[in-house]
C-alpha cells in the first residue's frame, strides 16, 4: 500500500520521462567540444532496505534569453517558448552505496539558433534516477546548488522501495520532519553533493 506522503511528494512523470525527450522547439544544439565548467556529482545512498537496478541521471538546460526564440502561437496568443535539453550523466559506481558522475555548466555552445540572436543555454539542474523494479527515485540538485557545491539530502520512506510494481516516481523530501513520527524509524536518505572539478 502507497503511503500518503510517497503520493505526496510523488515527482509528475513527465519529470521521470523528460530525459529521454526534447522539446518540440529544439534547435539543432551544438555541443561544446572543449567544456571547462565541470562538477563531479556524488550520489549517497543511507540505509535504503536493498539494492537498485540501475542508477543514471541527466542534465537539465534551456535557453534563458527569451528574446533570441521566434514568436509561435496565433497574434493573439503569442509566446517564446524556450528550448530545453537533457544530456544524460553516466553515473559510476565507487562502492555499494556511493556513485560519481560529471556535469557541466558549459556543456552547449551559445550561438545564434533561430537567427533572432545569440541564444545562451543555463544548467538549470541535474538529476539523478534511481531504479528499483518500477519504481524511481529522481533526487535533484538545482544550478545554484550545484555552483555553491550544497550537500542536499532526499528523504524516502522503506515502504515506498518495496512498494514498486506499479510505474510511479518519487522525489522524496528534502526534510525528515516532513514525515510523521510513526514513519520516522522507517525513513532512508540519498545525498547528492556538487564538486567542482578543474578538467
Amino acid at each position: 500500500m502507497k503511503s500518503a506522503f510517497s503520493l505526496a511528494f510523488a515527482v509528475p512523470f513527465a519529470l521521470i520521462t523528460t530525459a529521454c525527450s526534447s522539446s518540440m522547439n529544439t534547435p539543432d544544439i551544438k555541443q561544446n567540444p572543449h567544456p571547462k565548467m565541470r562538477y563531479e556529482i556524488t550520489v549517497t545512498i543511507d540505509g535504503a532496505p536493498g539494492p537498485f537496478d540501475s542508477i543514471s541521471g541527466f542534465m537539465q538546460y534551456e535557453v534563458t534569453n527569451k528574446q533570441c526564440i521566434p514568436l509561435t502561437g496565433g497574434p493573439m496568443n503569442a509566446m517564446r517558448i524556450p528550448p530545453t535539453a537533457h544530456p544524460a550523466i553516466d553515473f559510476k559506481r565507487v562502492s555499494d552505496n556511493v556513485y560519481t558522475g560529471t556535469v557541466y555548466a558549459d556543456y552547449f555552445l551559445d550561438e545564434d539558433y533561430f537567427g533572432e540572436g545569440v541564444c545562451h543555454w543555463s544548467l538549470m539542474s541535474a538529476t539523478a534516477r534511481l531504479k528499483v523494479k518500477n519504481l524511481t527515485l529522481v533526487p535533484y540538485l538545482l544550478s545554484d546548488e550545484i555552483f555553491s557545491q550544497k550537500s542536499v539530502e532526499a528523504y524516502f520512506v522503506r515502504g515506498d522501495y518495496s512498494d514498486n510494481d506499479q510505474e510511479r516516481g518519487s522525489s522524496g523530501s528534502r526534510r525528515s520532519s516532513d514525515y510523521p513520527p510513526e514513519l520516522q524509524k522507517d525513513i532512508f536518505s540519498i545525498t547528492l553533493v556538487a564538486k567542482e572539478s578543474i578538467p
